[in-house]
């Protein structure tokens, strides 16, 4: 068979022309039906055998019933041929266009972003996806063998099998295969048909490789199972409705798979239903955990599974539910990223991230990981860690085939192929980088036009250079911003070929150039090894946004750029790259074409993202020095904005499809007319004819926005192709510049000249075109990733010979576009590029001409210049934000405009100094002069406009100024309120301390927080808790009583119903003929109805006694409460510290409570604090209004000294002051002036750090003032001692003037005066006592409020112990408590849907009855109707009994259902079905239709409405009955339901109280810290108290004195239970005496009433039924139907008497009128006689007919007779019915004989 070469995957061996989406020949065998040396024989395998009808056996059909045939199996010997499977490129028929055009030379690139592209097949072959192909990579040597997919399209999945001897290829395109290949002889093995429906993107071979489960992607994600040794599909199912990234098989079970992908993680089994083997799939439910991507997992042994997650953290998932989270500790993320990988291996778990480590994990501590706290998060550290390298995201990792060997193989998604050692030990080896590729959007690629050097760039931030005929990657430069295009510099520029100009993201333009390094002198730091190196020449920055576009003008004298900036710039090619200018365009360039050497101007060709183009004229190529900027504005610009013509095309090809319609009918109609009319039509006929109304064109469609252009060229001067995206899609457009250019180039709407269009590419357009340099091979890179080649004529600018086409799916089919295609320089090579990570390189001629070119010549790589070992490395740009040339010429240009503002602003600054010096000169000049000579202030303003001016000025300044600090006022007034918020206003009182006056004594306040600031206060939630066992049971009594009362008003309803009926039933209808019959029957009834109603009343009281009747094991409710009671509080007190000690149900404590008691006593503890607090600000209230008091008494002190002298003054008390301490809310009091005061403090203190350091506190905000308090006391002192000295003196003076009077008089004044000095201090010391003296009273107060709150303290902490422990326990007993609410709830459910069914049954069973009663009155009423002696009674029974089938109604659900039932169930049928019916059924069948002779037929009639009434009668009993057995049954499975849950309920109390006991034990370990006085310690050993009081237990007084209370209170109540007892016994006794009497006089009673039976009624009887027995209602009414029946009948009798007498009367004129007639006859007989025997004489016996009477008459005379006595009998039997009716009641039966037919001749 044809096997893949090594280095040749493009070799083809004929013509194929199939498109690229089929698969030609796919099933066909290999021709020479190889087998493997082992096989025995090859006979075993028929030669044509097509392997599509094997796999088509996948799922056997059964069609009308047939077995299906066995299935066919596949040989294991069997391949397939790998050149009929592999996909062919495509060749337009009859191109004559070569197989061969492109052959596959080497792969440079790899999908590194790809999920798991990274296997190894043995230990020095790799196998990955390229493009269309997959790669085997041998490393030893190194070299490449291809396996091109069969679809055409790209590669969405491989996977390698265990045992390494295969390996699965799964396909993208329509409906992919999966192909199993042989390794290491790549013979396809088997291929896999019908997984999905447009690309797979995972799949997985199980353990132990039986299996393969692979998943396709959108549309359909469907998840598959195969058996691909037999090419079978075992089970399918649709994984997600998302992008699934991953299918694994459980290592431990194979019958589990796990999937994994956007948003979710699915946990599948296989399971066996009862429609056979399903997939079924649990998704796993995230919870609390934010939802997350899962790239990577791995299911561990016992079933859980652990994955990543996006944030780097681990999940493990247990029952689909997470069940815990690891982290790193503290809180760190397992990884920095994203966790790609999972790995099981030897016991240790392996985890790889996009951060590039390799950690391991303890397995152990993983699987057995939980929860610690509310969190979900558990932390542990790796136990070992590899970090790969900087700038490393590890993707996926395969292990090495040797299981002793740590060494792996790593994909790296930056673009490398690692080889790690995870042995993690001195001797590990450094990770080794094998390979380097680009990563990502491969952007820009071209080759050299010197020699076989190409240079590629990407969006991974480097630059490489490849060898691509020796099939070598040469060099590698990397930058700060990624790479967006790139051009090889022509010859005319660098002749060797070894410079090349790129463009990056961030706008920056770098000229590279590649050297042969070994031409340079070796020195330090540069390895000599390489074959070529990138040197940096020049780095420019033109544009502000990423360069988009570059290229040479074809002389090489100008570089042109283009970008996203809408601008191209220009720059003169030499040494140094000059900047000549820029151009604006309308949109974002996407490409730059110069005009080729044929056109006659040189003109570069602008092609725009939004639909626009633009034509330059080439600027000179000298550099340019503009003053202001670089913007070229002399160029005359073209413009041409794209506007669609598709819809033009479409309308045109649908007119000439119409036209060719049109036409072809228009000959077949005159065909056809010509063979109906002959050759004579004229044009009528054919309009008559074809007069059909056509459909209307389609509405010409232009999109408002030009689709975005792709790619395009030159076609002629002018004139220029266009291929565009969108809906313009599948054409290439001929376009031309309009000479008129007056137009706005974003409104202009410029329409192609033409269109070419381009087969299979109205979705599929293309991106890039090149031509070989004889323009005779057009090379198209098509979005789908393929390769196109048009051979072209020479010189066919307008591309008339582009028909046919040679087309290969090279780069993948999803997203492998095409971003570059070029060919070499020599026209032999042709190399691509796309965004799936690809390079490859193709060669144009044989592989036998390549092979020779190998061998003769390699790539030269160019030698360096001359100066570049000695010159100085270029400069290079690696500030993304750096400005442009242009936006730093911009710059320039400001900066010196600024730079002459500011030398402006000096001299104006210099002129004003100089002016305000001369004017300050004047101003001394002017106050020198005398006064009068002196200028006022306002004379030197020479106009006071100025002045107001001025004051505009300043005022417009100072609200510009309040304008621009706005901000940092707002934002410091936010600090301000953010810092009061969080330090100030949860503060409810800040410590004021209130000192003594004369004491040193002091009390302060309680600092207190607000208390809804504490995090664990929960308000309301005692509401949302579910209800404990305890709250829950006393509701069962109130629902068990409801149920009862519910029950009995429905009975009570019921009989309600029932004794109505009766009631209604009393209006049967009568006459006044019939009324003593009515009245006795009512007072009949009446009576019986008492009766009726005293026997139910008296039934209802023994009910009622009954029901009071205790039970056997009845006991008192009162009894049990207080053994209840005596259990919980006496007799075997139980520690809480017991073992067996059970918490009561009221006692148990749970978080929630705890809570409620913790905020309890924060409340307490709150409000003392608060009052205390308040007691001391009113205290310090005091103290201020005490001082003020103080103040005014010092003022009269000092007025009544002033009138002494000074050796008389007492000394006053000084005025005392509140210090900051008291009113510390002064310090947050501030002004404008306090804050100029904190200012300069500031800055004195910046400039003196030391000087201040006395005063402490808050700066100018506290201290200052008392300073100057201070300071302004002391400055008053020497005031005052000279006011004294001066008034003494003045004193002395004016005493040697005064009288002995006036010297009494000021004697007396200073005695007043000196007693009012001596009040005001003794008052003032008083106020100063009073206020020591309140304040001594607090703080005592509060020392004891301080012991009560420390106290508190320790209860607070206790509680919040407690609450912490009970946290822990909370999620426990919150489950155990729903628990055991929801088996109560769902017992009270079933409990009340019981009593609910039992009711219903109940009413079912009363309408049982009622129908059963309702059947027995109509078997009565039919029995009534046949009468006595009915001789059709057997034939009406049989009729009224027979069973006869009818359509049911479809009332109740399930009744068809119930339709087939066993008919034997005698309880269906009625109560008076006998075996007659049966008896009756073997005498042959009868016709109940039909009323037989001499029967009456409304009797037969009634007999049908009874059947009737009986059958819906006997439907209603068989649906009720029905309906009560499944109630019966409903409610037998709830009772059973309430036994089970009961048992469970059962359960849960026990392992609630369990979990309470544990819960109480837990909190017995807390210690509590209880302060005790020794004389409250009264456990003593020995007289002494022991040093360990670990055994003592502490207990209150009034517990203790309770308990010894409770003593003296049981011995009372023992004597009194004895006594109780006693008497008990004693009444017991008596009733049992009294028992006995009343049972043998109830047996003396029952004797008498049945001897009184005996001898009334001669037998026993039920009296109840003999008092309530009444007269049959229906036996009444039908004896009154029956009297009116009689009253009727006898009417009608008598007027058939008169009618008879009447007739009678009438027969009797009758008679005599015949009478007389016959008198009359005689008479003329007997004259006839006499007249005959006259005659006898003459003739001889004539007329002896004559004779006799005539025979009609008598005739006549004889049917009268007999009506008459017919009449006469029917008359005697209607008297005997009537007088039968006078007699007794019943029904009347018709005369048995049919009534006599009355004949044309009876006599009416």
């Amino acid at each position: 068979m044809g096997q893949p070469d090594t280095q040749n995957e493009g070799e083809s061996t004929g013509e194929d022309e199939t498109p690229p989406g089929d698969s030609k020949d796919l099933g066909e065998l290999d021709a020479a039906g190889e087998t493997s040396p082992g096989d025995a024989s090859n006979d075993s395998v028929p030669q044509d055998l097509d392997p599509t009808t094997l796999s088509s056996a996948e799922q056997p059909k059964e069609e009308d019933g047939e077995t299906p045939e066995p299935e066919e199996t596949i040989p294991e010997n069997l391949f397939y041929d790998y050149e009929k499977i592999r996909s062919q490129p495509y060749i337009t028929p009859d191109s004559g266009i070569p197989n061969n055009v492109l052959q596959l030379l080497h792969s440079f690139g790899y999908d590194c972003t790809r999920r798991a592209n990274l296997h190894l097949l043995d230990d020095q072959t790799l196998l990955y996806v390229a493009g269309t192909a997959c790669v085997i990579l041998a490393l030893k040597p190194q070299g490449q063998r291809y396996l091109r997919s069969s679809s055409g399209g790209g590669v969405g999945a491989i996977a390698v099998h265990p045992s390494k001897k295969y390996f699965a290829v799964a396909e993208k395109g329509h409906k992919p295969n999966i192909i199993i290949y042989e390794f290491p002889s790549l013979r396809p093995y088997r291929i896999l048909r019908g997984g999905t429906e447009e690309a797979y993107t995972f799949a997985d071979f199980n353990a132990s490789g039986t299996l393969l489960a692979s998943v396709g992607s959108s549309p359909d994600y469907m998840l598959t199972l195969w058996d691909w040794r037999r090419e079978k599909i075992t089970l399918r199912s649709k994984a997600s409705s998302q992008d699934v990234f991953q299918v694994t098989f459980s290592p431990e079970n194979e019958k589990q798979l796990t999937t994994c992908g956007t948003g979710h993680i699915k946990f599948w089994k296989m399971a066996h239903t009862f429609t056979g083997l399903k997939l079924q799939g649990e998704l796993g439910r995230f919870g609390k955990t934010a939802l997350t991507d899962i790239e990577g997992y791995v299911e561990l042994p016992d079933g859980k599974v652990i994955s990543g997650s996006e944030w780097g953290n681990m999940l493990l998932w247990e029952g689909g539910l997470i069940k815990v989270e690891l982290c790193r500790k503290g809180r760190r993320p397992c990884h920095n990223g994203p966790i790609n990988q999972f790995v099981l291996d030897e016991g240790e778990l392996i985890t790889i991230g996009t951060d590039g480590y390799v950690r391991v994990w303890d397995f152990e501590t993983v699987d057995t990981a939980d929860a610690a706290d509310d969190t979900g998060l558990l932390e542990m550290e790796p136990m070992n860690e590899l970090l790969v390298g900087k700038h490393v995201n590890l993707r996926f990792m395969v292990k090495v085939m040797d299981p002793d060997s740590p060494l792996w193989f790593a994909q790296d998604a930056n673009g490398a192929i690692w080889k790690l050692d995870l042995s993690f030990s001195n001797i590990t080896q450094d990770p080794e980088r094998l390979f380097s590729f680009h990563s990502g959007n491969i952007t820009a690629l071209d080759a050299s036009p010197s020699t076989h050097l190409m240079a590629s760039t990407s969006l991974d931030r480097s630059v490489r250079i490849y060898d691509f005929v020796g099939k070598n990657p040469l060099a590698e430069m990397r930058f700060r911003q990624g790479g967006t295009c790139l051009v090889w510099a022509p010859r005319m520029v660098n002749p060797k070929g070894g410079l090349f100009a790129a463009g990056f993201e961030d706008g920056v333009v770098r000229i590279l150039e590649v050297y042969n390094p070994q031409g340079l002198r070796l020195v330090a730091g540069r390895p000599g090894s390489h074959r070529a190196e990138i040197n940096l020449k020049q780095a420019f920055k033109p544009h502000t946004a990423t360069v988009t576009a570059l290229a040479y003008e074809r002389n090489g004298e100008i570089l042109a750029t283009g970008s996203e900036d809408k601008t191209v710039f220009f720059f003169a090619v030499g040494d140094k790259y000059e900047p000549i200018g820029f151009v604006c365009v309308p949109g974002p360039v996407r490409e730059l074409h110069w005009s080729p050497p044929s056109h006659e101007q040189n003109t570069l060709l602008v092609l725009c993202k939004n639909g626009c183009a633009v034509q330059i004229p080439a600027p000179a190529a000298e550099k340019r020095d503009p003053a202001v900027s670089y913007e070229i504005t002399d160029l005359r610009l073209q413009y041409f904005r794209f506007c669609s013509i598709r819809s033009k095309i479409e309308r045109e090809e649908d007119l000439a499809r119409r036209r060719e319609v049109k036409e072809k009918k228009r000959q077949e109609m005159e065909a056809r007319l010509k063979h109906q009319k002959g050759a004579d039509l004229t044009e009528e006929d054919l309009q008559q004819e074809t007069g059909d109304e056509e459909e209307p064109l389609p509405p010409l469609y232009v999109p408002e926005e030009p689709s975005p252009v792709l790619c395009g060229f030159y076609a002629s001067p002018g004139e220029f192709w266009l291929s565009l995206g969108g809906y313009d899609s599948g054409f290439l457009y001929l376009c031309k510049f309009d000479e008129n250019q007056a137009a706005d180039p974003i409104t202009r709407r410029d329409e192609p000249r033409s269109a070419l269009p381009i087969e299979n590419a109205a979705h599929n357009p293309i991106h890039k075109v090149h031509f070989s340099s004889s323009k005779q091979l057009l090379f198209c890179g098509m979005q789908d990733g393929a390769i196109r080649v048009y051979p072209l004529q020479a010189n066919d600018p307008s591309l008339h010979s582009m028909q046919g086409y040679w087309s290969l799916g090279v780069h993948d089919n999803q997203y492998g576009h095409v971003q570059a295609i070029c060919c070499s320089y020599d026209n032999q090579y042709l190399v691509t590029c796309g965004a799936d990570s690809n390079i490859f390189t193709f060669s144009i001629l044989s592989m036998e001409d390549i092979e020779r070119d190998l061998k003769e010549k390699k790539t030269k790589v160019p030698s360096p210049r001359r100066d570049l070992e000695g010159e100085k490395p270029a400069e290079d740009i690696d500030d993304p934000n750096a400005y442009s040339i242009e936006n730093a010429k911009q710059k320039r240009q400001y900066d010196l405009m600024v730079k002459a503002a500011e030398v402006k602003k000096d001299n104006k600054r210099r002129t004003l100094e100089s002016l305000r010096n001369e004017f300050r000169v004047l101003l001394r000049k002017n106050s020198e002069l005398p006064t009068h000579m002196q200028l006022s202030r306002a004379e030197f303003e020479m106009d006071h406009r100025i002045r107001e001016e001025m004051e505009r000025r300043t005022s417009e300044r100072i609200r510009t100024v309040m304008k621009e600090l706005a901000w940092d006022q707002e934002r410091h007034s936010l600090a301000l309120k953010k810092l009061q918020a969080r330090f100030r206003d949860n503060v409810e009182f800040d410590t004021v301390r209130v000192r003594g006056i004369n004491s040193d004594h002091q009390v302060s306040t309680y600092r207190l927080l607000s208390l809804n600031e504490k995090p664990y206060r929960v308000k309301g939630t005692q509401g949302k808790r579910r209800l404990t066992r305890h709250e829950l049971y006393p509701k069962e009594p109130e629902a068990t009583k409801d149920g009862h009362e519910l029950a009995i008003a429905e009975r009570a309803a019921a009989e309600g119903k029932e004794a109505s009926i009766p009631v209604q039933k009393q209006k049967w209808p009568g006459k006044h003929k019939a009324g003593s019959r009515l009245e006795r029957m009512r007072k009949i009834m009446e009576k019986t109805e008492t009766a009726k109603s005293k026997i139910s009343q008296r039934k209802k009281e023994w009910e009622e006694l009954y029901k009071k009747k205790p039970n056997d094991d009845y006991e008192d409710p009162q009894d049990l409460l207080a053994i209840k009671n005596a259990k919980e509080n006496m007799g075997d007190f139980k520690l809480k510290t017991a073992a067996d000690y059970t918490v009561p149900e009221h006692l148990r404590i749970n978080a929630e409570r705890k809570r409620n008691e913790l905020a309890m006593l924060e409340d307490t503890i709150h409000e003392r604090k608060s009052a205390m607090n308040l007691a001391i600000l009113a205290l310090r209230d005091f103290k201020a209004d005490t001082i003020k008091e103080i103040q005014k008494l010092t003022e009269e002190v000092k007025l009544t000294q002033s009138r002494l002298e000074p050796t008389k003054r007492l000394a006053v008390p000084p005025v005392p002051r509140m210090l900051p301490d008291e009113v510390p809310e002064n310090k947050f009091r501030y002004d404008s002036e306090t804050l100029q005061r904190f200012q300069l403090e500031q800055e004195n203190k910046s400039k003196r750090p030391l000087k201040e350091e006395a005063f402490g506190g808050f700066g100018g905000f506290g201290g200052e003032t008392n300073t100057a308090l201070n300071e302004g006391e002391t400055r008053s002192l020497p005031s005052s001692r000279s006011t004294r000295g001066g008034s003494a003196a003045c004193g002395s003076a004016q005493e040697e003037e005064k009288s002995e009077l006036e010297k009494e008089i000021a004697r007396i004044d200073e005695i007043r005066n000196m007693y009012e000095q001596q009040n005001l201090i003794k008052k003032i010391n008083e106020l100063v006592s009073n206020f020591d003296a309140e304040l001594r009273i607090l703080r005592h107060e509060k020392l004891k409020l301080d012991v009560e709150m420390k106290m508190a303290d320790l209860r607070h902490v206790t509680l919040f112990e407690e609450l912490l422990l009970l946290k822990e326990f909370e999620k426990r007993e919150d489950i155990l408590q729903e628990r055991v609410s929801d088996r109560v709830s769902e017992k009270e459910d079933m409990k009340a849907k019981s009593e609910e069914y039992l009711q219903q049954l109940e009413a079912k069973k009363r309408e049982i009855t009622n129908l059963q009663e309702q059947e027995t009155a109509l078997h009565s009423t039919f029995q009534s109707s046949l009468g006595e002696n009915n001789k059709f009674a057997g034939f009406l029974t049989k009729v009224f009994k027979k069973k006869i089938k009818r359509t049911k109604k479809k009332e109740i659900p399930g009744a068809e259902e119930e339709e087939e039932e066993s008919e034997d169930d005698s309880d269906e049928e009625s109560t008076w079905e006998s075996d007659e019916d049966e008896s009756g059924s073997e005498e042959g069948v009868f016709d109940d239709s039909i009323c037989p002779d001499n029967c009456d037929p409304a009797l037969f009639e009634k007999t049908l409405r009874l059947r009737e009434r009986r059958l819906d009668i006997e439907d209603s009993l068989t649906e009720e009955k029905k309906v009560a057995d499944n109630l019966k049954k409903e409610y037998d499975a709830l009772a059973k339901k309430v036994k089970v849950v009961d048992v469970s309920l059962s359960i849960a109390e026990k392992e609630l109280d369990a979990f309470q006991r544990e819960k109480q034990q837990k909190l017995n370990e807390l210690h509590v810290v209880v302060p005790l006085k020794l004389h409250q310690v009264d456990h003593t050993v020995n007289g002494e108290i022991p040093g360990d009081l670990s055994q003592a237990l502490v207990f209150s007084h009034h517990s203790l004195d309770g308990l010894q209370r409770r003593i003296e209170e049981l011995q009372r109540e023992k004597l009194e239970q004895r006594e109780l007892y006693r008497q008990a016994r004693e009444q017991h006794k008596q009733l049992i005496r009294d028992r006995k009497e009343m049972e043998s006089q109830i047996r003396k009673l029952q004797e008498k009433c049945r001897q009184q039976m005996m001898m009334k009624f001669g037998r026993l009887v039920d009296l109840e039924s003999l008092q309530t027995l009444s007269v049959n209602v229906n036996l009444e009414e039908l004896k009154i139907k029956s009297l009116e029946t009689g009253q009727k009948m006898d009417k009608e009798v008598a007027e058939w008497e008169a009618k008879v007498m009447e007739k009678k009367r009438e027969l009797m004129g009758v008679t005599r009128e015949q009478t007389r007639k016959l008198e009359k006859m005689n008479e003329l007989l007997m004259e006839q006689k006499a007249l005959e025997e006259k005659l006898d004489a003459r003739q001889t016996c004539a007329g002896e007919e004559f004779r006799g009477p005539r025979s009609a008459d008598i005739r006549g005379r004889n049917k009268l007779l007999h009506m008459v006595q017919i009449q006469a009998k029917e008359i005697g039997n209607l008297k005997e019915e009537i007088s039968l009716l006078s007699k007794k009641g019943g029904s009347i039966l018709p005369p048995a004989h049919p009534p006599v037919p009355r004949s044309s001749g009876t006599v009416a």
